[in-house]
């Protein structure tokens, strides 16, 4: 199970990569009419139960969870939940990146925490080694450090150019 385990928790980040690096074939393949953002999103979130599955399929839960936990988690998500907030779904999903116009937004969390979804994130895995073998947590989170360092190089030249 643990190769399986890895491979789910992974399987997100190539998909992620492709639509970065090559947003027009993502574009053209959903169509015209079609919001390239939503459907990436239909797609992600799929994906993200993938990884919970895989999770879940490798971990040993117990109850109460560590004094940590709360403080982490909460916060994490708090920062998930903003982001996607003051994003929306066009923001969050590379709408940038499919040829959509994305306003610049400075509230919080932006401006004071760099890539603020994706330390929410990742604050919210590390709650999660209590339950998780280490390996599964660091793959995970290597796949957002991959994301934060691929996304953090945007060339507006390599935008798709018939977003909707």
């Amino acid at each position: 199970m643990g190769i399986w385990a890895g491979m789910g928790v992974m399987l997100p980040f190539p998909f992620y990569y492709w639509l970065w690096t090559c947003p027009q074939t993502w574009v053209d393949l959903c169509g015209k009419g079609r919001d390239p953002s939503k459907i990436m999103a239909y797609v992600a979130h799929l994906l993200k139960l993938i990884q919970f599955l895989s999770l879940f399929s490798v971990s040993s839960l117990s109850w109460p969870p560590p004094l940590y936990f709360w403080p982490l988690f909460l916060f994490g998500q708090f920062l998930n939940f903003r982001v996607y907030q003051l994003l929306g779904e066009p923001g969050t999903y590379y709408g940038v990146r499919f040829g959509k116009s994305i306003p610049w937004v400075t509230e919080f969390p932006f401006g004071y925490i760099k890539d603020p979804q994706y330390v929410g994130s990742i604050m919210s895995l590390i709650v999660c080694l209590s339950w998780v073998p280490f390996q599964y947590i660091l793959l995970w989170c290597l796949g957002y450090v991959f994301m934060i360092h691929l996304e953090s190089k945007e060339d507006p030249l390599t935008r798709a150019k018939s977003g909707s």
